[in-house]
Formats: C-alpha cells, structure tokens, sequence
C-alpha cells in the first residue's frame, strides 16, 4: 500500500482521466448487474404463463436490454480507452522524470551502474506502470464493485443459498496472500537480470571491434546466453508459482459452483426457491466468481509491475548529493581565477586520491598538471565543475567558493576537451555548437579554424552536413579531438579544461593545435592535463602530482633545472623522440 501511494503521486496529474475513466468503470459495472436482473424477470414472465400484458412486458424488457449493451459499448471505450491514455501519459513522463534524475546525478553515482541497467529503467520498468494504471487498477476497482455488487443481489435472492456461494472465499483470499509472498521476488530478481542482459548486450555493441579484434565471440555469446537464461530462469520461477496458483483458484471456485447447484436443487425439491430466482441467482454466479479469479490474474501482474515500479522509484528517490544551496549565487562576470584550498578529496571508499592540494591560478594563464596515471589530475579538473564534492577544503573561482554558487552558473563559465572525446550522432556542424545551440554556421567555422579542423571538414564529401556516427565512429582520433576542441572555443568560456586534448593527434597537428591554444591563452584561463610534456612547455605554471599531492611547481625551465620527477620525465621524451627522429 506504501508503493501505490507513493505511485499515486505521480499519476495525480492525470485525475481527469483517471476520473472519468473510474466513472465508466462503475457504470459498466451496473449495467453487468442489471442485465441478469432484467433476463431473470423475462424468465419469470415465461414461466407463469403469457399472455397479451406479459408479451408487452417482455417487448419492453427486450429494449432495456439493447440499450444497456448500447451503453456498455460506449462506457467500456471510455474506461479502457482513457485509462490506456493516462497510463501511457503516465509512462512518457516517467521515463523524462528518471531520465532527467539521472541526468543530475553526481558521477559517482554511475561508478558501480551498468549504462544498459539504466536504461533498462528507463525504458522497461516504467512500461510497468501502463500495466498497472490501464489494467490492474481499473479492472481491480471492477472487480470489488463486482464482487459486492453480485453479492447483495445474491443475498436478496436467497440467504442461505449466498452463504454457500461464498464458503470458499477464505481459502481464496489465503491462496492469494500466500501467492503474492511468493512470486515477487521472483519477479523482482528477474527485472534484476533483465537490467544486467541490457549492460551486458550495451557493452558488447558499444566494444564490438574489440571482440572481433580478439577473437572473443564465441566467449562473449556464452556470457550473453548464461544471462540471458538467468532473467528466463527467474521469470519461469514466477510463472511456475502462477501455473500452480490459478487452476488452485478456479478449482476452489468451481467448489463453491458446485455446493451452490447441488444446495439450489435441494432446496428446489423443497419449494423454497422459485425458478426464475435459480436462474437469476446461476447467472449471477458467473459474475461473482469472475472477478475472483480475476484478481487471480491481477496478483499476477501486480507481483510485475510493482517490482519494476520499485527499481523505477529506487531512482526517483535517490537524494542528489550535489544540488544547489539555498541561498546559492549565479556566478557573473568571471575572469577565471582559480584558488585550492587544502583540497582533499576521496570516492566512496575511501581510499584519498587527492591530500591537501593548494594553488593559485591566475585569470587569463594556463595551468599545466602533470603525473603519472592514476594521480588524481582528471579528479582535480573535475572537482572545479563540481562533478564531485571536496572532502575537505575549499575551491575558489574568482573568490566566490564554488560550493556557494548555482551549479548551472558554474558549468557555463567552464568548457571540457576530455581525453575520452565523446561526440553525438549527429553531424559535425551540430556537435561543434552543441555548447552553443543558437550559433550561426560562421561562427562554428571560426570555432573549426582555431582547433586546426575546417579544412579537413571541408575535404569531407558533406562538410559540416557530415554525419559523425555513434561515438564519431566516422571521424579519426585525431579529428574528434579537434571537433570536440572547436566545441570548447565556440562557447567561450573563461576557463577551459584540456584532459589531455592532444593524446591522438599526430605531431604537426599537436603543434597547430599549440598554437590555437597560445592564442586563446590570454584571454582564457587553461588548466591542462598531459602526458606528452611538449603540449604544455609553455605553460604559466606546471604542477607535478604524485601520490595525490603536488611535489614539484614551477615554470617548464625552473622544473628542468630543478632535477625533479619533471626532469626525468623530460628527458626520457626527449630522448624517445630523438630516437623516433632517427629511425625516420
């Protein structure tokens, strides 16, 4: 009762719908109550004889009767036809809602999720909720009405033959509860697998050319078959349950069937009870049990839907960890000085990655950090656009403590080039101004020119029409990196992020690219992250990270005569591109 309340909140929207729907329901309900009434009285008229007032009588019967079923067909339209719209209503926000909670939810929020379970979320489990609005809730609302609806009919009929019909009742309702115990953690487990076969098909489609490159098919079709039966295995355990549930319900319902013709011929025998009421009171029958076991089937696909329901409000109501303040500031005019302040900063595990930074970055210069991998350099970068929360200490842009600013303010004054580049399937001229949604074609070229792409993008046979693919998988390395870097300037932003922005390109473009940077320098403040130490030798200020904490700083002259880790990195890539230089 807990989870259709808390479902009932997001379904309020549509009461009108729902409303109407209901209203429908009820008086489809009432006109399958009234029409064994009406055949029953026929019954009696034949029964006692015809005559010129009983034909007319039945004539008029005979018209209720049409218009009845008439008006069954419009309520049953109304009823099912605007319950489905709301559901599916219904069904369309959800999936935006989980989606947009996804969409603001902190990184590391997506560390120990697989994308295709995700997905599975928002696309599967909410389909739930169309079962469970369109046809569990109205048919269960007609299933009650039913129920005591035929029940008083049946009590006036005959009392003692209404207390017969409804002796089986009890081990109906136990079977029921019992069933439901049993069946939903199976239904829940098998939502479960469902949601891991959609990672598991996600990350194979998304590292096809790894497994083909390797070799592995065969391995990875074992590993999609192996889940791909787990999700049937535990839907075949719920099933099994069901298969065993429902012949229990009709078989207790056919009991009482029985019990009601063999006590009604009885008392038939004794004159207690008049045929035309046997008739109304079998025809009635079927009415009463109908809904009985027809909860039976609902069990069923409540134990479903609620199981998806719960993964679905599992998103819905898990807290952002990074939201706004209350009294948050939109950030203005920036110039891009950045401030650590004993920045410390460690995932859920614990394990620091960050102790202790403190720098200084001045507006308009460019900050280079270097390190071996798995430093905390790209967790540095990150936590300037908030995408995680310090541990301790303070960051500031242009004074202003970023935890104190709106988030939305922030990330407009700060354009990434990640070392992953990750383009949209769309074209070349739509990625580059996705930062920019309302930038004329001019301005995406001038963006292009900068990054060193445009003339590549004009040898294309659709320029800036060209299609990317997924990922860019129709562009090179090299090229995605350039577009995504187009894409950073097109928006210009104070403070610009390069994790590694150069890491695919070959040495001409790195140079190029160099020089792009070197003019936007001054009027933009670049915090860099790189391996190949020539990216970044003109850079105001070199921080070497190690272990988490900043062990060398200085200019790239200053870090060479200081005989450090930065000098041994030096020399061992000048030395490797010596020697590249000479096996040319």
């Amino acid at each position: 009762m807990k989870m259709l309340w808390r479902l009932s909140r997001e379904a309020i929207r549509y009461r009108k719908l729902y409303i109407i729907a209901i209203f429908s329901t009820l008086m489809l309900t009432a006109i399958n109550l009234a029409a064994p009434k009406l055949l029953s009285a026929m019954t009696g008229l034949v029964e006692r004889g015809m005559d010129e007032d009983g034909l007319h009588q039945i004539g008029l019967l005979t018209v209720g009767l049409v218009i009845l079923y008439l008006m069954r067909i419009l309520f049953r339209f109304l009823s099912n036809y605007l319950a489905h719209k709301a559901a599916w209503y219904l069904v369309g926000d959800l999936r935006t809602k989980v989606y947009e909670k996804l969409e603001r939810m902190h990184l590391g929020y997506f560390h120990d999720k697989q994308t295709g379970d995700l997905m599975s979320r928002v696309v599967n489990d909410t389909r739930d909720f169309e079962l469970l609005y369109a046809h569990i809730i109205p048919e269960t609302i007609t299933n009650f009405v039913t129920f005591f609806g035929v029940l008083v009919m049946l009590l006036t009929i005959n009392l003692k033959l209404a207390l017969i019909t409804c002796a089986p009742i009890p081990l109906i309702l136990l079977s029921g509860i019992i069933f439901s115990k049993k069946v939903r953690p199976f239904f829940r487990i098998s939502q479960k697998k469902m949601g891991e076969l959609n990672g598991k098909l996600q990350d194979n489609l998304s590292g096809i050319q790894e497994i083909q490159s390797f070799g592995r098919e065969e391995y990875e079709t074992e590993r999609v078959d192996e889940q791909n039966f787990e999700h049937i295995r535990a839907m075949l355990h719920a099933l099994k349950i069901s298969a065993i549930f429902h012949p229990s319900v009709e078989f207790i319902s056919s009991i009482g069937t029985i019990l009601v013709v063999g006590f009604g011929g009885y008392l038939a025998y004794r004159q207690e009870v008049r045929v035309e009421d046997i008739v109304a009171f079998l025809l009635y029958l079927s009415l009463f049990y109908g809904p009985i076991t027809g909860m039976a089937n609902l069990l069923e696909n409540m134990q479903q839907s609620m199981a998806g329901a719960e993964r679905v409000i599992a998103v819905l109501d898990t807290p952002c960890e990074i939201v706004d303040k209350k009294d948050a500031m939109p950030l203005q005019n920036v110039s891009g000085d950045i401030c650590f302040d004993n920045v410390s900063f460690s995932y859920s595990d614990g394990v620091p990655v960050l102790k202790n930074v403190s720098f200084h970055c001045q507006p308009g210069k460019m900050l280079a950090l270097v390190g071996p991998t798995g430093v905390g350099k790209t967790t540095l970068t990150q936590l300037i656009s908030r995408f995680y929360e310090p541990t301790e200490g303070h960051i500031f842009i242009d004074r202003h403590d970023i935890a104190d600013v709106t988030l939305d303010s922030l990330r407009k004054n700060i354009s990434p080039v990640l070392q992953d580049t990750f383009l949209f399937n769309g074209t070349i001229a739509e990625n580059i101004g996705y930062a920019v949604p309302d930038a004329g074609i001019d301005e995406i070229m001038e963006a292009a020119k900068a990054a060193n792409i445009h003339e590549a993008i004009l040898a294309m046979p659709d320029g800036y029409d060209t299609l990317v693919g997924e990922r860019g998988l129709r562009l090179s390395g090299g090229q995605k990196q350039r577009v995504a870097i187009a894409r950073a300037i097109l928006r210009k932003s104070p403070i610009i992020i390069l994790d590694e922005a150069t890491a695919s390109v070959d040495v001409e473009t790195e140079q190029q690219i160099q020089k792009s940077i070197a003019q936007i320098t001054g009027n933009h403040t670049i915090i860099a992250i790189a391996h190949r130490l020539s990216t970044i030798r003109n850079a105001d200020k070199i921080l070497v990270i190690e272990d988490g904490r900043i062990t060398e700083q200085g200019t790239h002259e200053e870090l060479v005569a200081l005989g450090g880790s930065y000098a041994r990195m030096n020399y061992i890539q000048s030395n490797a591109s010596g020697v590249l230089n000479d096996a040319e």
